[in-house]
């Protein structure tokens, strides 16, 4: 095969590579009834006058499968831990001791893990849609290269390639999928 080629099923593979990557981060994001330090990525606190995300001030620890304990680097950064959490409207009501904050993760309601696990197949959907831009684009270049005299025979099996690297990860996002749904769903 030519280099073009080459290089466009390295491009496209990486492509897809990131459309998992990025699908692995936003499930972390949906939680599944067990606390985890990830549910707060999204919390950012005013820190001298600067968002800064809250695991850059604060150690960040999972004592048990439903409760999240804060420990701010700066104790003065209680309260704006604290009022970061309760504006980032994550559904977490944070408990300030003086030390440390303590959130309880509330179990799961059966509507709000249907709700879970729409959101978990939106995602894996939007996944599914960059590896299906990732072929889009790695056929178009194929096709140019073909109009400028590649070999058809070259192409069509470049073309079959960068089809079975599709399928290949829409099946893994497949998979990502039932995993989330069934931690989702587990009581």
């Amino acid at each position: 095969m030519t280099e073009e080629i080459e290089f466009i099923l390295d491009s496209t593979q990486e492509s897809m590579t990131g459309s998992i990557a990025h699908l692995e981060k936003e499930f972390l994001n949906i939680r599944a009834g067990k606390a985890n330090p990830a549910m707060l990525g999204s919390v950012f606190v005013d820190y001298y006058g600067a968002a800064t995300p809250l695991s850059q001030v604060s150690n960040i620890n999972v004592p048990d499968a439903r409760t999240i304990t804060l420990q701010p680097f700066e104790k003065k950064m209680l309260h704006s831990i604290e009022k970061a959490i309760m504006v980032a409207n994550i559904g977490f009501n944070p408990m300030n001791n003086g030390d440390i904050i303590i959130i309880s993760v509330p179990p799961l309601t059966e509507d709000r893990r249907r709700d879970l696990a729409k959101q978990a197949k939106s995602e894996a959907e939007d996944a599914k849609i960059g590896i299906r831009n990732a072929r889009k684009d790695a056929n178009s270049e194929i096709k140019k290269l073909e109009k400028e005299g590649t070999s058809e025979d070259i192409c069509k099996i470049a073309e079959d390639q960068v089809q079975n690297l599709t399928n290949s990860y829409i099946k893994k996002i497949d998979e990502h999928l039932a995993l989330k749904e069934a931690e989702i769903m587990k009581v």
